[in-house]
């Protein structure tokens, strides 16, 4: 496993944009939670990083290695 980097990442259906500038670091090794309520955006969010969703804009890092255009398989 390595460390996942999310840089402003940006997600809209449309006109209507659902993920508004996500940043965060994990390293490798590190146990994260994500908590919210219904509808805030917390599974679009892990289905980016497994790549089982397009991103609209920023980038998703994982072990140094920029993901956005890798298949789900490759990640």
């Amino acid at each position: 496993m390595g460390a996942v980097t999310i840089r402003d990442v940006r997600k809209s259906y449309g006109s209507v944009e659902v993920l508004h500038g996500v940043s965060i670091d994990i390293a490798d090794g590190e146990f994260v939670i994500l908590v919210g309520p219904s509808g805030c955006g917390k599974s679009t969010l892990l289905r980016m990083i497994a790549g089982l969703e397009d991103i609209t804009g920023g980038e998703i890092e994982i072990a140094g290695t920029v993901v956005n255009d890798l298949a789900p398989k490759d990640r």
